[in-house]
């Protein structure tokens, strides 16, 4: 039977680091900017612009949300249009439900042949697929905070903030630009990835109901939680 997990993961939480053992253990692709970049192929735009809209950008969602404050949007009929700048600065009209639908084709197709899928509301697109495990990483934000820096600076993995490397060309250039998060930049994040599920979904991320299983991956180490998570995800299959 193909596996098909979901990831929902805090800031800090481990959901890089964690999403690729568990999804090699298990033999399925990880999927993470994979569904962004194909998201981009079908509705024209760049990467860059739909990582404005990713769930785990910092402080890109927000922006978002906050678009009637700041960039020009008009709602015809009962549809959000928001502004995003495109590629040549001239700037296009981006309906937020065609990213949305978009992400959501590329997840379900994941679903048909097996995945780990990390971030942007799996267990809501998935919830009521039955071979679907859904699993959420978290943890008192003080430990989150350290974590991130650790990981960081030991697998390049878990970007702090807004300096999450993409388009600095070089890893070198990543490196310099980097430093450590703050608890500001932790709670801007987790706010965003909130606002993603809330928005969209109309539920809250950090409800216990939409996992089957819910892990502080701050105490529990990483690799004991990739352990866990594939236990429960082959005793999972045996029972379907």
């Amino acid at each position: 039977m193909t596996h098909v997990v979901t990831i929902s993961a805090t800031f800090g939480a481990g959901g890089s680091v964690v999403g690729p053992s568990l999804a090699e253990r298990l033999g399925v692709p990880f999927v993470d900017r994979a569904i962004p970049t194909a998201v981009a192929r079908e509705i024209g735009c760049s990467l860059q612009e739909v990582l404005e809209h990713d769930d785990r950008a910092p402080t890109g969602f927000q922006r978002l949300l906050a678009g009637a404050a700041r960039l020009p949007a008009i709602t015809p009929g009962s549809v959000d249009m928001t502004y995003i700048p495109a590629a040549d600065g001239e700037g296009r009209l981006l309906f937020d439900h065609e990213f949305v639908d978009r992400t959501e084709q590329v997840i379900r197709k994941v679903a048909e042949s097996g995945g780990v899928i990390l971030g942007r509301a799996g267990a809501s697109v998935l919830a009521d697929n039955p071979r679907a495990v859904h699993v959420r990483l978290d943890g008192p934000p003080e430990r989150r905070l350290r974590q991130a820096t650790v990981l960081r600076e030991s697998t390049g993995r878990e970007p702090a903030h807004g300096e999450s490397g993409e388009g600095t060309g070089s890893e070198g250039r990543h490196a310099q630009l980097w430093s450590p998060p703050t608890m500001r930049d932790l709670r801007d994040n987790d706010r965003a990835r909130a606002a993603y599920v809330r928005r969209f979904y109309q539920r809250d991320p950090a409800t216990a109901a939409l996992y089957h299983l819910v892990l502080d991956s701050t105490v529990i180490d990483l690799d004991t939680c990739a352990d866990l998570i594939e236990r429960v995800v082959r005793e999972h299959a045996d029972r379907e």
